[in-house]
C-alpha cells in the first residue's frame, strides 16, 4: 500500500527527518538548515535505507521557492526595488563575472573546455533563494537597507539566469555540446537567430512586468478586497495562494520567467492591499514547511563519497563560492561607498549556490557542454556552502560587532542625512548630507550604518516593537511624559521613530547586545508589543537575567501564548482579543444603561473578563 503514495512518503519522510535532525542541529548550536540537509542525505539515494521519490522532493521544494518570494515581495514596493538598482544591477553582473571567470579557470585547470568552464562558473555565480532569504529573515533584516539590496541583487541574477537558459541551447554547438534535437526555438526556425532569442526573450519579460503593473496592480487588489468581503477566513487562503501560485506558474510557462521571479512580483503587487498583512500570515506555515523541504531535496542529491573521491577539485569549487564570491562582492559594495557591516552581510548571504546552478547543470549536461564529474562537484559545492552558510553569518555578526566598536565614525561617514533631533534629553549625532553619494537609498543607510549606541536613559521603559500596537502605546508614553526608548529592527520604521523625536535602538531586541544598549540593566519596565510569543520567550529570559526587578509587560493573540509568556517570567501578558471583546462589551452597556437587561449573562461565568492595566490601571492597550 505504501509504495503506492510516493507523495505522502516522501512528505512524511521529509519532513519527519528533518525535525528530527533539525532538533538535533539546533540542540549542538547548529543552524537547522544543516539537519534539514543531512535529513535529505539519509533519504537520497547514496545512503542505505529508505529511498524518498527525488522528482516529487524536488516539486515540492519549488513551492517552497514560489511562496517564499511571495513573501519577499509582500514587503516590498516598486519604489523599494528601484532604490537599489544602482548597486544592484552593476554589482549582480560584476559579481556574476567574477565567479564565472574563477569557474572557468578552475575548469581550463582540470582539463575541460572553454564552454563547459563558462557552465560550470555560471553555475557557481547565482545564489540561492532559499537560503539567502532564510537567513535574512532569520536575522530580520529583509525589511532594510541590506535585505533590499540583497533581494535586489537576488532578482538581477534570477534574470541572468534566466537569460542564460534561453540562451544556452542556442549557443550549444559554439560551446562544444550538441544542438537541441528539436532545434534551438521557433525564433530560430523564423530566421531570427540568437539575437531575436534575446529580443524576444527581454520582450516576454517587459510584457510581463507591465501586466503586472498596468492588470496585476487592479486585479489582486480588488479580488483580495472581494474575497475578504464574504467574511469566510478560509477562502480567502484560497485566493492568496491560487493567486500566487498562479502568478508564478503563468509567469514561468508563458513568459519564461522563473518561478520565484514571478512569485515575486505576486506579492508585490498584493503588497499595495490592506489585507497584505493578513496574507502574510496566512502563507506563513506553509512557507517554512516546503522551505523545509527544498533543503531536504538539496541533500538527497549528494553522495557523501565524492569527499573522498575528488576531495581537491571539491575543495576548490567550495573557495570559488565562499571566498571568490564574496570577496566580489565585498570589493563591489565597498566601492559604492556602503558601510563594511552591510558589505559584509551581502558577501556572505551571497557565498551559496542553489536551485539556478542545479538547473544550469542539467542543461549543460544534457547539452553535452557540461562534462558529468562537473554536475558533482555543482551539487557538492552547493551543499557544502549551503551548510557553511549559517557559520559565516554567524562570525560576521561577531566581526561586525567588533569593527562598529573599533570604527564609530563610519556610519557617520556614510550615512545620507543627518539624523534626527534630541531625544529624551540627549541629542542622537547628525551626518553631514554633503558626504554621501547621490545613488545610496534615502531612510535607509542611515539606520545600517548606524552602530550601537546605548543610551543615556535610567529607570525607564523599553518598548520593543514600534507596529500598530507599539506606536500607540509610544504615542500614549509621549503624552505623559514617560522617559522610554523603542527597539525596532525595521528601517522604515526606525525612521517614523526619530521623525516624531523619539529615541530607537536600531536591531533584534532578541540579541543581548542590543537590550544591552537600551539599558536594560537600569530599566524600570519592558514591554514587549509584538504577538510572536517564541521571541518573547527568549526576550522575557534575556531581561529577566539582566535585570531580576524589571516588570515586564507583553501582548498575546492567545491563552495558550499567555501562559507560556506568564511561565517564562512576564508580569502582566495581555490577551488583544480579550480585551477587544471587554472594550465591546463595555461600550454596549454603556451606551443603552436603560436597555432591558438580558436573560443571562453576557460573558460566560467560567472565562470572566479581566481588565489588565499597562502603568496605572487606567490606559487600556488596543
Amino acid at each position: 500500500m505504501l509504495h503506492e503514495m510516493p507523495l505522502i512518503e516522501t512528505i512524511v519522510a521529509g519532513l519527519g527527518l528533518a525535525f528530527v535532525f533539525g532538533t538535533l542541529a539546533n540542540r549542538f548550536g547548529i543552524s537547522p538548515i544543516v539537519g534539514y540537509l543531512l535529513a535529505g542525505v539519509s533519504v537520497g539515494p547514496f545512503t542505505p535505507g529508505f529511498v524518498a521519490d527525488q522528482g516529487l522532493a524536488t516539486e515540492l521544494a519549488e513551492l517552497g521557492v514560489i511562496l517564499l518570494m511571495f513573501g519577499v515581495g509582500l514587503h516590498f514596493s516598486l519604489a523599494d526595488l528601484m532604490s537599489v538598482r544602482a548597486i544592484a544591477l552593476p554589482g549582480a553582473v560584476v559579481q556574476i563575472a567574477c565567479a564565472t571567470l574563477l569557474g572557468m579557470g578552475l575548469a581550463w585547470l582540470l582539463g575541460w573546455s572553454a564552454g563547459a568552464g563558462l557552465v560550470f562558473g555560471l553555475a557557481l555565480s547565482v545564489a540561492s533563494t532559499v537560503v539567502l532569504l532564510r537567513a535574512m529573515q532569520e536575522r530580520r533584516l529583509i525589511e532594510t537597507g541590506k535585505g533590499r539590496i540583497a533581494v535586489g541583487w537576488l532578482i538581477v541574477e534570477d534574470l541572468a539566469m534566466v537569460l542564460a537558459l534561453v540562451l544556452l541551447p542556442a549557443f550549444a554547438t559554439t560551446l562544444g555540446g550538441t544542438a537541441p534535437s528539436g532545434g534551438t526555438g521557433v525564433f530560430s526556425d523564423l530566421g531570427l537567430g540568437v539575437s531575436g532569442v534575446i529580443l524576444m526573450t527581454v520582450f516576454k519579460l517587459c510584457v510581463f512586468v507591465i501586466l503586472m503593473l498596468l492588470v496585476g496592480r487592479r486585479i489582486i487588489p480588488w479580488a483580495l478586497q472581494m474575497t475578504a468581503s464574504s467574511g469566510s477566513r478560509e477562502l480567502f487562503r484560497l485566493a492568496v495562494l491560487a493567486i500566487t501560485l498562479g502568478v508564478a506558474f503563468g509567469a514561468a510557462s508563458l513568459f519564461g520567467v522563473s518561478l520565484a521571479l514571478g512569485a515575486f512580483f505576486a506579492g508585490m503587487i498584493m503588497a499595495e492591499s490592506d489585507l497584505s498583512h493578513r496574507a502574510a500570515e496566512d502563507t506563513l506555515p506553509l512557507r517554512d514547511a516546503f522551505a523545509v523541504l527544498f533543503f531536504v531535496s538539496v541533500g538527497m542529491l549528494f553522495d557523501p563519497r565524492s569527499l573522498v573521491q575528488d576531495p581537491l577539485p571539491i575543495l576548490a569549487t567550495v573557495l570559488i563560492i565562499v571566498l571568490g564570491k564574496s570577496i566580489a562582492a565585498f570589493v563591489i559594495v565597498r566601492a559604492f561607498r556602503y558601510p563594511t557591516s552591510t558589505a559584509l552581510t551581502i558577501s556572505v548571504s551571497l557565498a551559496q549556490i542553489g536551485e539556478f546552478s542545479f538547473i544550469l547543470a542539467e542543461l549543460g549536461g544534457r547539452l553535452n557542454i557540461l562534462p558529468p564529474e562537473a554536475r558533482d562537484l555543482i551539487l557538492a559545492g552547493a551543499i557544502l556552502s549551503i551548510m557553511l552558510n549559517p557559520i559565516l553569518f554567524s562570525s560576521i555578526d561577531t566581526l561586525r560587532q567588533r569593527l562598529d566598536r573599533s570604527a564609530p565614525d563610519e556610519a557617520s561617514a556614510t550615512s545620507p542625512a543627518k539624523s534626527a533631533a534630541a531625544t529624551h534629553g540627549r541629542e542622537l549625532q547628525t551626518q553631514p548630507a554633503g558626504a554621501v553619494p547621490s545613488h545610496i537609498p534615502a531612510g535607509s543607510v542611515a539606520i545600517e550604518a548606524d552602530d550601537l549606541r546605548p543610551t543615556a536613559l535610567a529607570d525607564h521603559l523599553v518598548l520593543v516593537g514600534y507596529g500598530r500596537v507599539g506606536s500607540r502605546i509610544a504615542q500614549r508614553l509621549t503624552a505623559a511624559g514617560r522617559a522610554f526608548v523603542v527597539i525596532e529592527d525595521a528601517d522604515k520604521r526606525v525612521a517614523r521613530i526619530r521623525a516624531a523625536g523619539t529615541e530607537a535602538i536600531v536591531g533584534n531586541a532578541v540579541k543581548a547586545e542590543v537590550l544591552a544598549a537600551a539599558n536594560i540593566a537600569q530599566a524600570r519596565d519592558i514591554v514587549l508589543a509584538f504577538p510572536n510569543s517564541f521571541e518573547a520567550v527568549a526576550i522575557i529570559n534575556a531581561a529577566r537575567n539582566a535585570n531580576p526587578g524589571i516588570r515586564i509587560t507583553a501582548r498575546v493573540h492567545s491563552g495558550e501564548q499567555r501562559e507560556r509568556l506568564i511561565q517564562a517570567g512576564a508580569d502582566t501578558v495581555i490577551n488583544g482579543d480579550e480585551v477587544t471583546a471587554q472594550a465591546i462589551a463595555d461600550h454596549l452597556l454603556e451606551a443603552r444603561s436603560d436597555a432591558p437587561l438580558a436573560d443571562g449573562p453576557i460573558l460566560p461565568a467560567d472565562e470572566p473578563m479581566r481588565e489588565v492595566a499597562l502603568t496605572d490601571g487606567t490606559d487600556r492597550i488596543p
